[in-house]
């Protein structure tokens, strides 16, 4: 039985940890040929010795230009065009909020994650156009929909990628070129350890700890793990999306439906804060008035 991405070649940046790894190993799964463009040259070589006839590795910084072109030529020479880009490639950035960033760590954030992410769709765009259309998937964040989920340059790159593939998808849809995003939510990955500035192994062990524990935090009383979003981006890989653009996807256990007390009954209401009483009894206040 033919795969979901049979026949389709995929540039993926990111590729060798986290949802980039996850996603890697499921669009082989469903028949792609992967580009695994990354900074991780180690995990790249044992990436290409699991998957001999259906993976690529790269050494991209996406943060130049140069090597995001060379990983979309790869993309072309290895396997002969592009069909899906996942603009996967990140990390948390510079910490803190307004009083503690700086121009510098404001800009290395940018550059990451918007103008990689730009850059990659600018370069894959011909192979694109050569193959009579395509699907590009940008990572965001629930950080790019609401405060309190990452630092400040994060969250506010996040939310520049959700408009930009917005925009993207009405600029490419008549070349039946997809654009659309995806916002995870707490996934199990290194991410939360490069953002305290642990090392490359410790950040990777924390992805663990964070698996262990996230399922308390969130109304799916399960960790978030780079399976999921995987899942996500093969849905809009695929032809099963043929009508979905210029939206973004929210993969997050529901963590960002309400507050905490409309999940969890055990988490205090704002209404005892602010009235000195439970939400019970405002609504029984209410209802007694309306009768």
């Amino acid at each position: 039985m033919a795969g979901r991405l049979e026949g389709k070649v995929a540039l993926i940046t990111g590729g060798c940890s986290g949802i980039g790894l996850g996603t890697v190993e499921l669009f082989v799964a469903e028949g792609a040929r992967v580009v695994a463009a990354d900074v991780q040259d180690e995990k790249g070589a044992i990436l290409e010795k699991r998957f001999p006839e259906h993976a690529r590795y790269i050494h991209c910084d996406v943060t130049a230009e140069a090597e995001i072109a060379a990983a979309c030529a790869l993309a072309r020479d290895a396997f002969g065009g592009l069909d899906i880009l996942f603009n996967n490639a990140g990390h948390a950035g510079a910490p803190g909020g307004v009083e503690a960033m700086t121009a510098e760590g404001w800009d290395a954030v940018f550059a990451l994650l918007v103008r990689g992410a730009a850059l990659g769709m600018k370069h894959a765009l011909p192979l694109m156009l050569a193959r009579g259309g395509g699907s590009i998937i940008n990572t965001a964040s629930i950080a790019g929909l609401q405060a309190g989920w990452g630092p400040l340059a994060y969250s506010t790159a996040k939310a520049a990628v959700i408009h930009m593939s917005r925009c993207a998808a009405a600029e490419l849809s008549p070349h039946k070129i997809r654009v659309n995003a995806i916002c995870p939510g707490l996934i199990a990955t290194s991410i939360f350890g490069t953002a305290l500035g642990l090392p490359r192994e410790g950040a990777d062990q924390m992805a663990a700890l964070v698996a262990q524990n996230a399922a308390v935090a969130q109304p799916i009383p399960k960790a978030g793990l780079p399976a999921d979003i995987a899942a996500a981006a093969l849905y809009l890989a695929s032809d099963d999306s043929l009508f979905v653009s210029g939206t973004h996807l929210v993969v997050d256990g529901a963590i960002t439906v309400g507050a905490r007390h409309a999940w969890d009954a055990s988490a205090p209401s704002p209404f005892a804060a602010i009235f000195g009483m439970s939400q019970e009894d405002v609504q029984a206040a209410v209802a007694a008035r309306a009768g």
